[in-house]
């Protein structure tokens, strides 16, 4: 969008007067409000420590096998840690999060893009849209099972297509929100289409792709737990399944917390870096 301005000119866009300077000044005043960005990680951490001080608490109030308490599951993180199985499940469970995941996003970013821009299109996949949204997960698992066999490329297959309706509908409600009159102003001045989509149409849909991608990070993890549980040899949701058979809660919660840390550092190091930088247009 900038670079659209900067083919216009000073005097190419009319500007309305008397709107600008209340939007710079709400502006102003919501950041006068929020908490500095350098001390949010203070928060966040005194959060955790909460969560951690009720667990702690509610162990040893419990006071049986039923609740260990959060030293006992990190001796178990450790243990699991040094003898290299909890590195080599996490690891496999994560590859097939990274691949489901790739997969779901560039399916249903292309298929919503379509669907928003294209009325016919939307109105032929709007009710297979609806109807895989309602589909459970569960069952789309174990039909991939049997229809693709015991192996990876069900459990990704299996994964995506739960989450690639969830992307279309993001996606495509996405499309729909793209400023008009800013592709009218590139198609006036004969801009290329290629810049027309890095410059134009991309800004506006990376709000959406990326409260998409957070909610699919989400959502397939746990559904390549469940995948794993049903019908792989080896992975967290495999592991879980044992520690079941064996009534071995610290071990669960071990597995549990040591992949919850692993996703939320994928938050904090890759998402919320990704989300800044793609949304620094924005001011």
């Amino acid at each position: 969008m900038r670079f659209i301005r900067r083919r216009v000119g000073a005097g190419g866009l009319p500007r309305t007067s008397g709107r600008s300077e209340p939007r710079v000044a709400a502006r102003t005043g919501w950041r006068r409000f929020r908490l500095p960005s350098r001390r949010g990680w203070l928060w966040r951490s005194a959060s955790l420590t909460g969560l951690v001080a009720v667990w702690e608490i509610a162990a040893r109030l419990a006071g049986s096998n039923m609740l260990p308490t959060p030293v006992a599951v990190l001796a178990a993180v450790y243990r699991y840690t040094r003898s290299g199985q909890l590195p080599l499940e996490l690891g496999i469970t994560l590859a097939r999060v990274g691949a489901a995941f790739v997969v779901a996003m560039t399916v249903g970013t292309v298929i919503g893009f379509m669907m928003g821009r294209s009325r016919k299109l939307n109105l032929l996949l709007d009710g297979p849209l609806v109807l895989a949204l309602n589909i459970p997960a569960l069952v789309i698992i174990i039909l991939c099972y049997l229809w693709l066999g015991l192996t990876d490329v069900a459990v990704i297959v299996a994964v995506a297509l739960n989450k690639i309706p969830v992307v279309v509908v993001t996606t495509r409600e996405g499309t729909r929100a793209i400023d008009s009159r800013l592709l009218a102003v590139a198609q006036v001045y004969h801009v290329p289409r290629t810049v027309t989509l890095y410059r134009v149409i991309l800004p506006q849909l990376y709000p959406y792709l990326i409260a998409s991608a957070r909610n699919g990070l989400a959502l397939i993890w746990k559904i390549v737990l469940i995948a794993e549980l049903l019908g792989r040899s080896n992975g967290v949701g495999f592991e879980l399944s044992v520690f079941f058979q064996f009534f071995d809660i610290t071990s669960i919660l071990a597995y549990t917390l040591a992949f919850a840390v692993v996703v939320m550092a994928i938050e904090a190091g890759v998402m919320r870096p990704l989300e800044k930088r793609l949304l620094r247009w924005r001011g």
